[in-house]
């Protein structure tokens, strides 16, 4: 067998150390690249050797594929891996590493170019008779007078884009010169290339996509599909194979006309063919994606198959080692992608110190993550912090492994979209395979409701009582030493201890403790909690004969995050003398607050809208700010006039930066 002895992963996160994973099972050293943010990262410190490769701006460091190339070739690197995003689908970095002698691990630059152009890749499958929607490139004369010839709603997506990145729905014609704007503008910023199609949208789709490898010696499979329909941003948190909505003689149609297309153009390497189906199951052609998916990992549960080492088998010139009719899919995989981002807000990114992480183990349950420890999570990349992936015999033992791991994935000090996952997996419309691209569009009302239904079944003094228990007992920290007690001395006989989550105050009385037990007062209850075991972030007791297990951590503002059943709670003390006044004023959000506009996340200011003296509207854009690959619309809170703007264009900001003021 042909192999390499050392390759360079031009990626970060929990992609690059997935890859890094399978080359030292095979026996192959690696070379991990990183910027500035990212110097005490999982990633570079799990690689053989790790090299710094620039700052925090994408095109000096992992969009620089000069820099790569020159530190590959420096490390005696014979491949380069690209992992998924940044310089996986670029011809112009392929093609480089060609003309330096060293292999790509993916297709080569003509496929790269001729696929992933969605343009070029829509002309060559219309040739090859396989169903697609109507379009219109920008290329064309009159892009609004030919897009007038499309049915409503339309589908705006950049050319060489990908990821759920440079994409607008259109419900009205009149809206098409704005949507091409941004659409163009965030297509040249994640792509390099500011060209755009237009496609007719179909309605409430399914979204199933074909995975396919190819070798250098001709021979081309399929590894069946996935189900990718749970989507937000059109990007998906959900995916699973096989698909609960294919037939079988759909899903052989299918997968051959993956096939067909990978062979139409002597394709080599993994890539994953797209498809949008109806509610009818008629399928039709969306793109392909030259590229391992983010979603990998379903696939290769249900078919043993490790699609990296395959990559990086047929790289190095071995032909595939399975025939089509020697791969079977077995059992059922969900892959569910934890983002550091608040639904409940729309899903805006939620980046910043973590400070609990723990992760579900068990048979069965992969975790492909970015990190195994609490972490600062930079705005500068995107919000995805890992992915679990559960195998289950049938899609309904699947799901009940998976919410149950869920249940287990502690993460604190950010928002997440853990709990969201788990109702999702938990409603009817899933269950009941009731999808289509629009699920979390139409479900995220109900599922937040069922959040938070299920989070208050909670007696609300239990999260308050856990941490007390906790900070008396295992921390005896700077809390006891600032205790309010400790300043002035206990001068009354019952110590109070006063607390409060949220916008509530609770307040426990001790009136005894014996060992393990406290008799606490609260209100006109008399609580009993017993500590059963207590250890770093962890206690557990038992209250009124129930057992409660608590994970817990705090914040550098002295902020409590509570975890029981699946459900965080936030938690401080008021009897403390702490000055919690700087961690309220980070907590008090974007801008659109009195006379000053800021930022909701530290990012990049990309377009302003105003100038100084111009009257606006409510709800007028003024400023759009980018961060964790997701552009920001800033708007006017109310109907005023702009006094002065702070900030320009290109210019990184915080969430204290005041961009805009505002005047009367």
């Amino acid at each position: 067998m042909n192999t390499f002895n050392k390759i360079l992963i031009a990626n970060r996160g929990e992609i690059a150390v997935r890859i890094m994973q399978t080359a030292k099972k095979m026996g192959i050293s690696t070379v991990a690249i990183y910027s500035d943010p990212d110097k005490d990262s999982f990633h570079a410190k799990f690689a053989d050797e790790a090299y710094n490769i620039g700052t925090a701006d994408l095109s000096d460091s992992y969009l620089n594929y000069d820099k790569i190339i020159n530190i590959a070739k420096q490390t005696d690197c014979e491949a380069i891996h690209p992992g998924y995003g940044f310089l996986s689908e670029n011809p112009k970095f392929a093609a480089a590493c060609e003309e330096n002698n060293i292999i790509f691990i993916g297709p080569n630059s003509k496929a790269i170019k001729q696929m992933g152009n969605k343009i070029e890749a829509r002309s060559l499958v219309l040739k090859l008779e396989i169903p697609m929607t109507e379009s219109v490139s920008s290329e064309s004369g009159n892009i609004v007078e030919e897009c007038k010839k499309i049915p409503l709603p339309l589908l705006i997506k950049a050319a060489a884009g990908g990821g759920g990145k440079g994409m607008r729905i259109v419900n009205s014609y009149d809206e098409l010169a704005d949507a091409f704007e941004s659409t163009s503008r965030e297509a040249l910023k994640y792509f390099g290339d500011g060209k755009v199609y237009v496609e007719q949208f179909i309605q409430n789709p399914r979204h199933i996509e074909i995975q396919i490898i190819g070798d250098k010696h001709g021979n081309c499979i399929h590894l069946f599909e996935r189900e990718c329909s749970i989507q937000r941003r059109y990007q998906k948190i959900i995916e699973e194979s096989p698909s609960p909505t294919l037939t079988e003689e759909v899903r052989l149609k299918m997968g051959e006309a993956a096939v067909k297309i990978a062979k139409s153009i002597n394709y080599s390497n993994a890539g994953t063919i797209e498809f949008l189906v109806d509610k009818n199951l008629n399928f039709y052609f969306l793109e392909m994606n030259t590229r391992v998916q983010v979603e990998h990992p379903v696939t290769e549960m249900v078919t043993g198959i490790d699609i990296v080492e395959e990559q990086i088998r047929i790289a190095a010139g071995n032909p595939l080692r399975f025939k089509q009719n020697e791969i079977k899919q077995n059992g059922h995989s969900i892959e569910c992608r934890i983002y550091a981002e608040n639904p409940a807000k729309n899903f805006i990114p939620s980046p910043g110190e973590i400070t609990f992480y723990q992760e579900p183990a068990g048979n069965n349950i992969r975790v492909d993550s970015c990190t195994d420890k609490p972490i600062v999570i930079q705005s500068f990349f995107d919000p995805m912090i890992a992915k679990l992936v559960c195998w289950a015999e049938t899609r309904e033992k699947s799901i009940i492994k998976s919410k149950k791991a869920l249940s287990e994935f502690i993460i604190h000090g950010i928002d997440t979209n853990i709990s969201y996952l788990t109702e999702l997996l938990d409603s009817v419309p899933y269950t009941t395979n009731n999808l289509s691209t629009k699920f979390c569009d139409e479900n995220t009302s109900q599922i937040l409701e069922n959040i938070e239904k299920n989070k208050s079944e909670l007696p609300t003094h239990i999260p308050v009582l856990a941490y007390l228990l906790y900070d008396l007992n295992f921390k005896k920290s700077n809390n006891d030493l600032n205790s309010i007690w400790n300043q002035i001395g206990y001068w009354r006989d019952i110590i109070s201890y006063r607390l409060k989550s949220y916008n509530t105050e609770f307040i426990f009385n001790l009136i005894n403790k014996n060992k393990t037990t406290y008799n606490l007062l609260f209100g006109e209850n008399m609580l009993s909690p017993e500590i059963h075991s207590i250890s770093k972030g962890m206690v557990r007791f038992s209250l009124n004969n129930k057992i409660y297990s608590a994970f817990i951590s705090v914040n550098a503002m002295q902020l409590a995050f509570v975890t029981i059943e699946g459900h965080t709670y936030e938690v401080n003390r008021l009897d403390v003398l702490e000055e919690l006044t700087s961690y309220s004023a980070l907590h008090q959000g974007s801008g659109n607050v009195s006379n000053s506009i800021t930022s909701p996340m530290p990012g990049k200011v990309i377009k302003i809208n105003v100038t100084e003296n111009q009257e606006v509207k409510k709800g007028n854009v003024l400023i759009i700010v980018e961060a964790m690959k997701m552009e920001n619309n800033i708007t006017s809170p109310r109907d005023c006039k702009i006094e002065k703007i702070n900030v320009k264009t290109g210019e990184m900001v915080e969430t204290s930066t005041i961009m805009i003021s505002l005047t009367e």
